[in-house]
């Protein structure tokens, strides 16, 4: 789970849970049937990237090259629509293209970078790699 060879990155469920007592989530947009978050969730078969997202929504997307559509999709659906707000767990890739587009110092989007590293899913051993928690909000 922990190497290049996967893409999927499944939310440890006490972080979840606890960003959940705060959001109250009504939709997982990226999500499989093993690990959904929420009842209402997208999975590759629906994909989520062409659906419209409504309500608070969660989103751990997959971290490999397509991670910036879904940054792009949160943005847009959040900030620029305003149809939803939108909670993600990102690896914290300051130096990416997606994150100066999308993330750094854009309205609507508030960043809060975690403490050491994530255990992701199941696994023993922390992720290689920080995180960060960004909320794309409807800005007026």
């Amino acid at each position: 789970m922990f190497s290049s060879k996967t893409e999927m990155w499944a939310t440890p469920q006490d972080f979840f849970d606890n960003l959940d007592k705060q959001y109250n989530f009504s939709l997982d947009v990226c999500a499989i049937q093993d690990n959904a978050k929420c009842a209402n969730f997208f999975t590759p078969e629906t994909d989520g990237l062409k659906q419209e997202w409504k309500g608070t929504c969660w989103m751990n997307p997959p971290y490999g090259k397509e991670i910036g559509k879904w940054v792009a999709k949160a943005y847009k659906e959040a900030v620029e629509k305003k149809n939803c707000i939108v909670v993600a767990l990102l690896p914290a890739r300051t130096d990416t293209r997606w994150f100066h587009d999308y993330i750094y110092m854009m309205h609507g989007v508030k960043v809060d970078f975690i403490k050491g590293r994530l255990k992701f899913g199941n696994g023993k051993n922390s992720a290689p790699f920080p995180s960060m928690v960004v909320v794309f909000k409807p800005y007026r």
